[in-house]
């Protein structure tokens, strides 16, 4: 029985996710809020941290996916489920068809972290890598569901995603009854969607804020066209929230609870995910880290107490060791400096002797002595310096200006 349908579909209200809340009990965990000391002071109000990067599978996920799951028929549970991912949702329901007892499929992209393909495997689920997106993946896995009568498990758009989904809204206001906004990301809308229908149908004065990251922002033009609109080829660092269209049923309840939705560019992604590993001890993927980022970036716009949900703490440690360097040099704590000097005996060391006098780390050296672009006597040095910040770069520079060398770049 093929189960894509055309039925419509039914609406998510308030008592859906009240009753995802009772079939998640025992299986999904009651995060923890934590209060940020930081972005409350930035803010002028208080701002508490839903730590959905600590729950079982590193993310949200899997609060849809059990309720998905389990609402299935006996019949369709025997037929498997399938699924695409390149993380978060793949170990969402590959831990969820494993605690029901259901087979799962689940399509990955070929460049999937390796870290992320293991704990699919581990979390009980076949895994199939298959073309160089998700999108690729999710084809794969929508043909797979015609041909073998797989239930194709969606990352966002089904009511009971949303549903499960909505619980984190449940659990905010419970932990945190006097807030007055809660900021989340949005990739395909069903973390945001569940949530504004949890928050807005018990607190419909609390303001609802969606992040989404510059390079793959869906919602701004969709929601100003009043329908999903398509953005090509969506580039961001955030890979659970690069999604090139919103989902249909997400984006109606989005239209409809969602107040504002903000763009983030990467700068700010990775200054806010530094942010959480320095200032909160937590390890935020860019995803997770994307409502920290809106809030650092303009503090006033919030009106406070805030909840900001870190909807994941997946992250790549490849990715996660660029991300952190990319994050200190947005904030000026790393210098990259390129200068010319006489190619001498010692040249070099008395360079470094001028740096170690304003207590700059030197992380790397290039230095190239042959090149047609250098004197006969001229040598060429490209510095990677580790820094204090801004003021301390300026001291670098004035330092290395003022011992005589030209800083080319």
């Amino acid at each position: 029985m093929n189960h894509l349908k055309a039925d419509p579909l039914p609406p998510v209200t308030l008592d859906d996710v009240r009753g995802a809340r009772k079939m998640l009990a025992g299986v999904a965990r009651v995060t923890a809020m934590e209060g940020s000391r930081y972005l409350s002071r930035l803010v002028g109000a208080p701002v508490h941290l839903k730590c959905e990067n600590l729950q079982r599978t590193g993310s949200f996920k899997l609060r849809g996916a059990y309720v998905r799951i389990a609402g299935l028929l006996p019949e369709e549970r025997a037929a498997g489920v399938v699924a695409a991912s390149a993380g978060n949702h793949a170990q969402g329901v590959a831990l969820a068809s494993s605690l029901l007892g259901v087979r799962a499929t689940v399509f990955m992209p070929n460049g999937a972290p390796l870290p992320k393909i293991s704990a699919t495997r581990d979390y009980g689920a076949e895994v199939r890598l298959h073309g160089q997106v998700v999108d690729e993946s999710l084809a794969a896995a929508q043909e797979y569901a015609r041909e073998t009568g797989a239930v194709l498990i969606h990352p966002f758009d089904h009511p009971d995603i949303i549903t499960g989904q909505g619980t984190v809204g449940l659990e905010i206001l419970e932990q945190c009854p006097e807030v007055r906004t809660v900021v989340v990301g949005i990739g395909g809308g069903g973390l945001a969607a569940g949530i504004g229908v949890a928050v807005k149908g018990l607190r419909p004065d609390v303001r609802i804020v969606g992040v989404q990251a510059e390079g793959a922002a869906a919602y701004p033009p969709s929601l100003a066209a009043g329908h999903p609109v398509v953005v090509s080829s969506p580039v961001t660092m955030a890979d659970g929230i690069r999604v090139g269209r919103p989902g249909d049923v997400p984006f109606a309840l989005v239209s409809e609870y969602v107040d504002e939705v903000r763009t983030v560019t990467e700068d700010e992604l990775a200054t806010a995910l530094l942010l959480c590993l320095e200032r909160a001890k937590l390890l935020v993927e860019p995803a997770g880290a994307s409502p920290v980022a809106a809030l650092l970036s303009d503090p006033g716009a919030f009106e406070g107490p805030v909840v900001a949900v870190l909807s994941g703490g997946n992250v790549d440690p490849v990715l996660l060791q660029r991300v952190l360097r990319h994050g200190m040099a947005a904030q000026g704590r790393y210098l990259a400096v390129r200068l010319r000097l006489t190619d001498r005996p010692g040249a070099l060391a008395t360079l470094l002797g001028v740096l170690s006098v304003v207590d700059v780390n030197v992380l790397d050296v290039g230095h190239v002595r042959t090149d047609p672009r250098l004197g006969l006597t001229e040598a060429e040095v490209d510095l990677h310096l580790e820094t204090k910040g801004p003021a301390h770069c300026a001291e670098v520079g004035q330092a290395l200006r003022e011992a005589g060398y030209t800083v080319i770049g």
